[in-house]
């Protein structure tokens, strides 16, 4: 059995639906339960639900062969796994916001509100800008606007929550979509099986990005 690491959710549904639809169908997975562990045998697949944040650990520490999970997790994470592909599912930007009046103060250190320490640090390490980190773990958006920080580091998918707080937007500087994700010991003992699922994940997304574009 491949086991696989399904993040819960709305992403989720989203890969499962992709992966049902190239063969990898799982029918209880639908069914009225709080069960968290799904298999079929015929197809040879078993899904673990998991919290998002948890998938790379799963699949690091080898609880699941492979997974998806969100670009930003594997960048503020740094799982040691191997990450194959891009399912271009579950788009949104890695930004800086501020609020609408900010006006940065390059002589002292810049006050940065965010869960993405290590992103937000990389960042600013490649601009040379000495920063201090505020790590806070929800509303990031109520920091800037009650004067804890200068800016904030957080996802950007809509903008709506930015705007509505009356925050703006400074930098959007990493695209962030969903991965599907290999631990390294099962990508070389069931490289048939990953590889064979890669290619047809790979095939399917293509097929979904030109349908997108229209077919141009």
């Amino acid at each position: 059995m491949l086991n696989i690491a399904l993040p819960k959710g709305r992403l989720g549904d989203q890969v499962y639906e992709l992966l049902a639809s190239i063969g990898y169908d799982c029918k209880s997975i639908y069914e009225e339960n709080r069960k968290l562990v799904f298999e079929n045998q015929e197809n040879g697949v078993r899904y673990l639900l998991v919290k998002p944040s948890d998938v790379a650990i799963y699949v690091e520490h080898h609880a699941a062969d492979v997974g998806i999970v969100g670009k930003d997790i594997l960048l503020e994470s740094r799982p040691d796994v191997y990450e194959l592909l891009d399912l271009k599912l579950g788009k949104c930007r890695m930004a800086v916001a501020a609020c609408e009046d900010f006006a940065e103060d390059t002589d002292r250190p810049l006050r940065v509100a965010t869960k993405f320490v290590n992103i937000a640090k990389d960042y600013y390490t490649g601009l040379n800008r000495e920063i201090e980190i505020i790590k806070l773990n929800g509303s990031i958006e109520l920091a800037p606007i009650l004067g804890l920080s200068d800016v904030i580091v957080d996802i950007v998918e809509s903008g709506n929550t930015i705007r509505e707080n009356h925050l703006r937007v400074v930098e959007e500087f990493r695209q962030i979509s969903a991965r599907f994700i290999a631990n390294k010991s099962s990508f070389e003992f069931k490289n048939d099986v990953i590889g064979e699922m890669v290619r047809k994940l790979s095939a399917a997304v293509a097929q979904k990005e030109l349908a997108v574009s229209g077919g141009k």
